[in-house]
């Protein structure tokens, strides 16, 4: 299953009795897959650990999250020294990388945000208001099912379903992810505005370059000891093969393989 990185907020929703509940929802941020989406009387930390466990449960352990600093998914800004929520604890446990936006730039987190912009949306039109959290759960999940399967995304290629280009794409494994027999790896990461991704071997952090026509691709790297492959795990495509070069940080760019085109992102 495809989990570079999952995106995670939750949104305040009325019922039709007037009573305030909250839906936490946990998205690919790849292909905008909906992972889960959940309705609670109020979403706590102890929740955000709950759902997140569910959603790896079903789809695998992700590479990476990516949440705002709410002190459900952080504790990093409530003046401690070095403490963790359950959340922290629980995502270093799974070696899971925590990345979480900048205060006041809620944009980070933007494709989620969307997400529960067009759910909220859904829901409001619908005939009959809930007027419990199970009947809004109901909704919730038939929205879910919809979303994914049959409501084509108009920023994914061909406008492509998201459970379309989710069931293409190989299973995740956690950031730097290690085989202890075979020393093989699996890294899951994005194109940066540089045309370069990175990769530690060794303890030592080295830069490979692609192209920056690939800026912003989702992309897999390959790693068995020193000799890397990169796909594009939505085409297919063989991006780069190489021989890691331990001695330098910047693995100078390599030619891609067949025509110069515009990446599927």
């Amino acid at each position: 299953m495809p989990n570079q990185t999952w995106q995670s907020d939750f949104t305040h929703y009325r019922l039709a009795t007037g009573v305030d509940v909250q839906i936490i929802s946990w998205l690919d941020d790849c292909t905008r897959y909906a992972l889960h989406c959940t309705a609670h009387r109020r979403v706590t930390g102890p929740i955000v650990t709950t759902t997140f466990k569910q959603a790896l449960t079903q789809h695998g352990i992700p590479a990476s999250t990516l949440t705002d600093n709410g002190m459900v998914y952080t504790a990093r800004l409530a003046g401690g020294r070095g403490g963790r929520n359950t959340f922290e604890h629980e995502l270093r446990r799974l070696h899971v990388v925590q990345k979480n936006s900048r205060p006041s730039h809620p944009t980070t987190c933007g494709k989620v945000e969307r997400f529960q912009q067009t759910m909220k949306k859904w829901l409001r039109a619908q005939p009959v208001q809930p007027t419990t959290i199970a009947d809004l759960q109901a909704l919730i999940d038939a929205f879910v099912d919809e979303y994914n399967h049959r409501r084509p995304h108009r920023s994914l290629p061909q406008r492509a379903t998201p459970a379309a280009r989710y069931d293409t794409m190989p299973r995740a494994l956690p950031s730097d992810s290690r085989d202890p027999d075979t020393h093989d790896r699996i890294r899951h990461d994005r194109v940066d505005k540089a045309g370069s991704v990175t990769l530690r071997h060794d303890g030592r952090l080295h830069h490979i370059g692609i192209g920056r026509t690939y800026e912003g691709t989702c992309v897999i790297l390959l790693v068995q000891d020193l000799e890397i492959r990169i796909v594009n795990p939505i085409t297919g495509e063989l991006i780069r093969q190489l021989t890691l070069n331990p001695h330098i940080d910047y693995q100078p760019t390599g030619a891609p393989k067949g025509p110069t085109r515009r990446p599927q992102k």
